[in-house]
């Protein structure tokens, strides 16, 4: 498999060539579309909007039993090339080795990996026991749209995958004792957004003193709350991942994760959110006039919940952070529920089996994803589909993946395209022999 490389790399570099930033996801689908069936995949473009189509690629398999999905997404954030050492849709490649562009790793890496061990699975006449399913879809970024994920299953209910692998893990962390572990995203958190109303007393803004302007009062709630982070609960997921790390089971819950955390910088920052309900304060709103005293402000709070969380047990966590005080509390969206695969799935022991021969001395270490993707929409659809986010990176640095999600400067090294890709295909083998 030695073509891979120059093949994967070709395929992502032309795949951050096209502009895909929340839209323009049809030409990214006709791009892929034309490769695939070159080497005789089944491809179909599927698409609400005609400019946001999604590409559904098959494999037939023997059985419609025990499908496994490849997916991604091929929308990207916003860039500013202002901010960028190379331009984010050129597609260039440093003296490094590093492959620049906006989408280099949040996800058109993954995508062009699992298009290209698709195409190398057709070339070698791999019939697979079931089918072998190839979804990139739009509107997974933003979401608003409605022309993704979501549309797309409720639209093509024949697409129901047993087993799905998507973004979400794979960053090697080379932990201060001396291992190695590699991420295995097995879950979303979900979301329920929480707007705490400050109530005062309106006034004339040029007596301070008569009223009870509202703004003030709101801004002692936001101090109450701070950056939001979730008080510590215990869970089976966070234990598994406890467990993990520290080679035992979980036993006092703030110790274990204070050693946990100084395993590897990143951990400092993915492990606090998985432990209960994050509130974070992001938007605010005051006074309608700056004359004007309000009688009302308040502040909405990012909530991101662990699967099974409840309203109740939200809006608990959220009065038991806030305390007494004059303010009411409101949810203006429904929620969001989070989700999770088993962490010891049979997808994931495959992946886990093919990664000891391609990373030896590496472990699969089991996190919940504190952000939301498109494995909550499969797992809904099909209550035992099997969904983790995988792609494995040994090249590229856990920090500069971290730094790159969303961010300037976003790149790969291109050894880890053609990991990626060799990857795929001995994980499609063997869950498909």
């Amino acid at each position: 498999m030695s073509h891979l490389a120059d093949e994967v790399l070709d395929l992502a570099r032309g795949l951050i060539r096209i502009d895909t930033t929340n839209g323009n996801e049809t030409a990214a689908a006709e791009y892929l579309a034309d490769y695939l069936e070159g080497v005789g995949v089944e491809c179909e473009l599927v698409a609400r909007d005609p400019a946001r189509a999604n590409l559904l690629a098959r494999l037939p398999g023997r059985s419609r039993e025990g499908s496994l999905a490849f997916v991604g997404h091929l929308d990207v954030v916003p860039a500013d090339a202002r901010d960028w050492s190379h331009p984010p849709f050129a597609g260039v490649v440093d003296d490094d080795g590093f492959l620049f562009g906006r989408g280099a790793v949040d996800m058109k890496n993954e995508v062009a990996a699992r298009c290209v061990a698709m195409a190398e699975l057709a070339r070698s006449g791999f019939v697979p026991s079931a089918d072998l399913w190839l979804v990139m879809v739009a509107d997974e970024e933003d979401g608003n749209a409605d022309v993704g994920m979501r549309w797309l299953l409720e639209q093509r209910p024949d697409f129901a995958p047993a087993y799905a692998i998507n973004e979400g893990g794979g960053q090697r962390l080379e932990l201060s004792d001396g291992r190695a572990m590699l991420t295995l995203a097995v879950g979303e958190k979900g979301t329920l957004p929480a707007r705490v109303v400050a109530v005062g007393e309106a006034g004339h803004a040029s007596m301070p003193t008569i009223g009870n302007n509202a703004v003030p009062l709101l801004g002692d709630l936001i101090t109450r709350i701070g950056q939001g982070l979730a008080a510590p609960e215990p869970s089976p997921l966070l234990a598994a991942s406890l467990e993990a790390l520290l080679g035992r089971p979980m036993g006092d819950l703030d110790a274990d994760l204070a050693a946990a955390s100084a395993l590897h910088p990143a951990l400092e920052h993915s492990l606090p959110p998985l432990v209960g309900t994050t509130m974070a304060p992001t938007v605010l709103h005051g006074s309608p006039a700056r004359n004007v005293m309000p009688a009302r402000a308040w502040v909405e709070l990012d909530c991101r919940i662990l699967p099974g969380a409840t309203r109740a047990e939200v809006e608990r966590v959220v009065r038991d952070r806030l305390g007494e005080g004059p303010y009411d509390l409101e949810f203006p969206e429904e929620i969001v529920p989070g989700s999770a695969s088993p962490v010891d799935g049979a997808l994931a022991r495959v992946a886990a089996d093919v990664m000891a021969e391609q990373d030896p001395g590496a472990s699969l270490l089991p996190l919940l994803c504190p952000g939301y993707t498109d494995s909550s929409y499969l797992r809904a659809a099909r209550s035992d589909c099997e969904a983790y986010g995988f792609s494995p990176f040994r090249h590229t640095p856990a920090h500069v993946i971290d730094e790159g999600y969303h961010n300037a400067d976003e790149r790969v090294h291109v050894d880890d395209l053609t990991l990626a890709a060799r990857f795929h295909v001995e994980l499609a083998r063997r869950m498909l022999r």
